[in-house]
Protein backbone atom coordinates (compact mmCIF):
# COMPACT_ATOMS: atom_id res chain seq x y z
CA UNK A 1 0.00 0.00 0.00
CA UNK A 2 1.12 3.44 -0.54
CA UNK A 3 1.28 5.63 2.34
CA UNK A 4 -1.96 7.78 2.67
CA UNK A 5 -1.35 11.48 3.07
CA UNK A 6 1.09 13.34 5.05
CA UNK A 7 2.75 12.33 8.02
CA UNK A 8 1.08 14.04 11.65
CA UNK A 9 1.91 13.67 15.47
CA UNK A 10 0.30 14.95 18.28
CA UNK A 11 0.29 18.61 19.97
CA UNK A 12 0.88 16.64 22.89
CA UNK A 13 4.38 15.30 21.85
CA UNK A 14 6.46 18.05 23.51
CA UNK A 15 8.92 19.90 22.50
CA UNK A 16 12.57 18.66 21.98
CA UNK A 17 13.83 17.15 18.98
CA UNK A 18 9.90 15.28 18.86
CA UNK A 19 11.11 11.90 17.66
CA UNK A 20 9.44 10.10 20.21
CA UNK A 21 5.92 9.47 19.71
CA UNK A 22 3.54 8.23 17.23
CA UNK A 23 2.33 9.33 13.98
CA UNK A 24 -0.41 9.18 11.60
CA UNK A 25 -1.45 9.15 7.78
CA UNK A 26 -4.72 9.05 7.10
CA UNK A 27 -6.62 8.90 3.67
CA UNK A 28 -10.31 7.81 2.57
CA UNK A 29 -10.14 4.60 3.24
CA UNK A 30 -7.00 4.02 5.03
CA UNK A 31 -4.82 4.83 8.48
CA UNK A 32 -0.86 4.42 8.63
CA UNK A 33 0.75 4.83 12.19
CA UNK A 34 4.85 4.70 12.43
CA UNK A 35 7.04 5.58 14.89
CA UNK A 36 8.55 8.65 14.72
CA UNK A 37 12.06 7.50 15.70
CA UNK A 38 11.98 4.53 12.89
CA UNK A 39 10.16 6.27 9.99
CA UNK A 40 11.93 4.65 7.80
CA UNK A 41 10.31 1.20 8.15
CA UNK A 42 7.06 0.01 6.88
CA UNK A 43 4.03 1.63 8.85
CA UNK A 44 1.10 -0.42 10.19
CA UNK A 45 -2.24 0.01 8.12
CA UNK A 46 -5.69 -0.63 8.85
CA UNK A 47 -9.13 0.36 7.23
CA UNK A 48 -10.52 3.46 8.17
CA UNK A 49 -13.96 2.21 9.63
CA UNK A 50 -11.77 -0.21 11.94
CA UNK A 51 -9.23 2.30 13.43
CA UNK A 52 -12.06 5.13 13.88
CA UNK A 53 -13.94 1.92 15.39
CA UNK A 54 -10.85 1.28 17.90
CA UNK A 55 -10.97 4.96 18.97
CA UNK A 56 -14.32 4.82 19.86
CA UNK A 57 -14.05 2.19 22.26
CA UNK A 58 -10.91 3.53 23.54
CA UNK A 59 -12.85 6.84 24.17
CA UNK A 60 -16.03 5.23 25.42
CA UNK A 61 -15.61 1.34 27.24
CA UNK A 62 -18.10 -0.81 27.44
CA UNK A 63 -19.11 -0.71 31.19
CA UNK A 64 -19.42 -4.06 33.29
Amino acid sequence: MTTPGTWRKSSYSGEGDGNECVEVATSHTRIAIRDSKTPARTPLTFPADAFAAFLEALKNPPRP
